[in-house]
């Protein structure tokens, strides 16, 4: 397996920009996630990587080697589409040995090589099945089987379980993680599915009209978003936005809300202008003693936990609280946050502001 490096890679079709300047670093062995609405570029991303698409500028290095105007067939990995690309008129064995007779590898070392992998996927039993019959699941694991049977340096998947259903799809992305860690593979994941990379991925690149975001961890990237953009479409409810006018100095460690003041992770950069305070549903409290009020305008009941839509001076907010507390609607409540967990924008660009628990955590393309 390998490591993969994006080196400033830009992509235009004519006059459209799809993927600008991107640099980002894939680690030997990780399980890597391309993040974004359909029209971000992770797809033109990673088609780039496998020499689908050739960069209009920019280098990509795998395992070392810069292969960026270099073809498919020269980069060493494996692409598995999203709509399984399997050969009907072979069965479930020949689709996973096609790779290797094609490279004119003795049959009976075929035989043993696609027997092994059979056994991996647990699809044994389909070897002589004609791949037309399968069920989705039983084609994703054939499509798996043909790209790891020739051992590539990293494995490309473009969103591989969009065609299944949901309770299927989270069941096969249990299996695909599982076989990731049993392989020690490299592998680059494209989905739209924020919940679908938060739990699987090591690191999540997060993308949107072309531009990088933010990379990092799953963890850090829920918890201290670089963008409006990353804070909206991570998290379920996202994040909550409260703008407000104001100046944030350096070294700031509370802003003021219609006069009452919160704490907030000490400042390491300020900021004069439109702002805007970002804080998790979860994060959120009712406290009879807080000033700040919101009015209850709905809930929503879901099960343990529900969530709870109030209207403050400064935009609507969500609460996600036990299901087992009572309120109601037109309820006037006092709000609180938990300090640490506050993230503070600049109105303009959407930039989070970098302050003493985001401190080398932000990172952008």
């Amino acid at each position: 397996m390998a490591q993969i490096m994006i080196k400033n890679v830009r992509k235009d079709f004519g006059s459209f920009n799809a993927v600008k300047s991107s640099t980002f670093t894939i680690e030997d062995g990780e399980f890597f996630m391309l993040l974004g609405p359909s029209g971000c570029g992770k797809t033109t991303t990673l088609r780039m990587m496998a020499g689908l698409d050739l960069p209009t500028s920019g280098e990509i290095y795998i395992d070392g080697e810069e292969v960026g105007m270099k073809p498919a067939s020269k980069r060493d990995i494996a692409f598995v589409f999203q709509m399984f690309a399997l050969y009907p008129h072979m069965n479930v064995g020949k689709n996973i040995a096609y790779p290797l007779r094609s490279q004119g590898m003795p049959r009976a070392d075929v035989r043993k090589k696609v027997g092994e992998i059979a056994e991996i996927l647990g699809i044994t039993h389909l070897l002589n099945t004609s791949v037309g019959g399968l069920s989705g699941g039983d084609r994703q694991r054939v499509a798996l089987g043909r790209a790891i049977v020739r051992d590539p340096k990293a494995f490309l998947m473009d969103e591989p379980l969009g065609a299944l259903d949901a309770e299927f799809r989270e069941h096969m992305s249990e299996e695909l993680r599982a076989l990731h860690d049993r392989m020690n593979a490299t592998t680059v994941y494209v989905t739209h599915d924020q919940l679908e990379a938060m739990q699987m991925g090591d690191k999540i690149v997060v993308m949107n009209h072309g531009v990088v975001e933010q990379f990092g961890v799953p963890q850090q990237i829920y918890d201290w978003p670089a963008t409006k953009f990353v804070a909206k479409f991570i998290g379920s409810p996202p994040m909550n936005f409260l703008d407000f006018n104001g100046m944030i100095g350096t070294g700031a460690k509370s802003v003021a809300l219609e006069g009452v003041d919160f704490t907030i992770p000490m400042m390491r950069a300020g900021a004069l202008g439109d702002l805007t305070l970002g804080v998790r549903p979860e994060h959120v409290h009712f406290s009879d003693s807080s000033s700040y009020r919101g009015k209850v305008i709905a809930t929503e009941y879901l099960g343990t936990t529900q969530i709870v839509t109030l209207a403050t001076p400064n935009g609507d907010i969500k609460a996600r609280i036990p299901a087992s507390q009572v309120v109601g609607v037109d309820e006037m409540i006092g709000l609180e946050f938990d300090a640490r967990t506050i993230t503070i924008f600049e109105g303009e660009r959407g930039m989070a502001l970098v302050s003493e628990a985001n401190e080398g955590v932000l990172k952008h393309g």
